[in-house]
């Protein structure tokens, strides 16, 4: 189990660090299946859920594992003007192909993790309206190759908030489908009601979409089962304790690139880490308790893996799309 640090944030505790780690687990899964292995009511359960949703930033969506569909995903650096840095930030997170945006490099930076659904997508954002954006400086995209950890895995699960036979008891019992991810033009509907509200019920996918509630239980654990999506959760992770954001730009010797993938998967501190192109070979994201807790692990555990050469730190100074925006609020 990993030790515990303590939130940050007044007002949460324990049982929230708990529910959040449950949800991590199973998006989907009921607050009556949720209060009976954290051994509290029903109605805990809910009012936790709706005050980390007004106050701490959470929110259950459905999302499309790019790598399991074989399709492209994209980390762009786009260093602007500081005066322009917000407006761009902003303008990007409200493209649906982008699922992370934030400032970084003092207000300089915008980075944004982008998956074009076309090869069109891809070249309007890189080769015309970037491009084209006066206050835009530079741009620099790597191509992320390999997931090392990050999709389905989530930062929240290292926290080692829930007990061996708790996380057991939490975990879907779907078994996998062996052959391959694929999603078809008729679950568009479906995937869109799942994309807004992760925790949609069956009558209101229903309304969404159709089909009947047998018809569309059946077609998302299909979906789920396959590997083509899954449902992931996101909180603002100030309020467990890791206000400190930062991207690492990692370069790794080449025969060392997967052994330092694979050690920087089994870090508390990464939320994130894959291959990638470009200048450096692994971008990974770090959460930190604070800036001396930041210096700790990259001076510390990141420093001592054997084959790491070089590492460029980006700080965040904000988020303006974690995989939501504009957030909803439920």
């Amino acid at each position: 189990m990993q030790p515990k640090s303590p939130l940050s944030s007044p007002g949460f505790d324990e049982l929230d660090r708990r529910l959040l780690s449950a949800l991590a687990l199973d998006g989907r899964a009921s607050f009556s299946r949720i209060a009976a292995v954290l051994g509290v009511s029903d109605q805990t359960v809910a009012r936790r859920y709706r005050r980390l949703c007004a106050e701490g930033g959470l929110r259950v969506v459905l999302m499309r594992d790019a790598y399991r569909l074989g399709e492209d995903q994209w980390m762009l650096r786009v260093r602007c003007a500081p005066d322009s840095a917000p407006a761009i930030g902003e303008a990007l997170a409200k493209r649906s192909d982008t699922s992370w945006v934030g400032l970084a490099s003092g207000g300089t930076e915008v980075i944004c993790l982008t998956r074009p659904r076309s090869t069109s997508d891809h070249d309007d954002l890189l080769l015309g309206k970037l491009p084209r954006t006066p206050s835009v400086v530079e741009i620099r995209a790597h191509q992320l190759l390999h997931r090392f950890y990050g999709g389905a895995q989530s930062w929240v699960s290292k926290l080692g908030a829930l007990t061996a036979a708790e996380t057991e008891a939490l975990r879907p019992s779907r078994a996998p489908d062996p052959g391959p991810a694929r999603i078809t033009p008729q679950d568009g509907p479906l995937l869109a009601a799942l994309e807004r509200d992760g925790r949609a019920t069956y009558p209101e996918l229903q309304r969404a979409t159709g089909l009947t509630e047998s018809a569309a239980k059946r077609r998302l654990a299909a979906l789920l089962a396959s590997g083509a999506v899954f449902v992931d959760s996101e909180c603002d992770p100030g309020i467990l304790g890791h206000p400190v954001a930062a991207i690492l730009w990692i370069t790794a010797a080449p025969a060392a690139l997967h052994s330092v993938g694979e050690a920087l998967a089994g870090h508390t501190r990464i939320a994130h880490a894959s291959a990638a192109t470009g200048p450096c070979n692994i971008i990974a994201t770090a959460l930190a308790e604070n800036t001396a807790d930041l210096y700790a692990y990259l001076s510390g555990p990141l420093g001592r893996l054997e084959g790491v050469q070089h590492v460029d730190t980006t700080v965040f100074l904000r988020r303006i799309k974690q995989l939501t925006y504009p957030a909803p609020m439920r």
